[in-house]
């Protein structure tokens, strides 16, 4: 599969590299041309530590990447999200589109991103990967406890759903259905309570009983 990312930092380095070590082909892209060359060059040599042959990563420009990826991942910077994604041009529009952005500052439910970046660039939008933290994706695999991480998905097409619970699989976690677009609003919003959590000390995972227990 080839993935285009707009963004270059640590989102894009963890996740593009996850995939390109999987085989998929990889394009990043940011505002500064030669830090995108150079990080697709060290991510590059870190697929290729664990995978003989390995596609490889790329770098190129927020339109090259867009019109690359049959699958696009937005790991931007909210505050320049508008910007990027008209950079972007049309090449967004009817893919799957992959968002894994959270608020900075105090999340507004009345502003969610997913259905912004749906409006902006005509893709399939699907919200995913926004819950855990850049390091957690560098994990091979992110298995904890003896339990795969589960990576909540919210989307409308089945197409791009199916495209990315592929992508989740190849990371060793499991794809969970989150429910349609309309409900990346709750995602966004558990982002901002756990994040919340975990900075003030708490384990925010403790504070869900297991599956057995919640009275379904």
């Amino acid at each position: 599969m080839r993935i285009g990312i707009l963004g270059a930092g640590g989102m894009a380095d963890a996740l593009g590299t996850q995939w390109a070590r999987a085989g998929h082909e990889v394009m990043i892209s940011g505002r500064d041309a030669s830090a995108s060359a150079a990080r697709a060059a060290t991510m590059t040599a870190e697929a290729s530590r664990t995978r003989a042959e390995t596609p490889g990563v790329r770098a190129g420009s927020w339109a090259e990447a867009a019109a690359f990826g049959e699958v696009v991942m937005v790991a931007v910077r909210q505050a320049g999200l508008a910007g990027v994604l008209e950079s972007a041009g049309a090449g967004l529009r009817g893919k799957p589109v992959i968002d894994v952005a959270n608020a900075e500052g105090p999340y507004d439910p009345a502003r969610p991103i997913a259905p912004l970046i749906r409006d902006l660039t005509g893709g399939h939008v699907v919200k995913a990967f926004n819950l855990c933290h850049v390091d957690v994706w560098r994990l091979t695999p992110p298995v904890f406890d003896g339990r795969p991480l589960a990576v909540p998905l919210c989307g409308d097409d089945p197409a791009a759903l199916a495209a990315v619970r592929t992508l989740v699989a190849d990371l060793g976690c499991t794809p969970v259905d989150g429910g349609g677009l309309d409900r990346a609003v709750l995602l966004e919003a558990t982002a901002a309570f756990m994040i919340g959590l975990w900075f003030g000390g708490a384990d925010a995972q403790a504070v869900l009983p297991p599956v057995a227990y919640s009275g379904v």
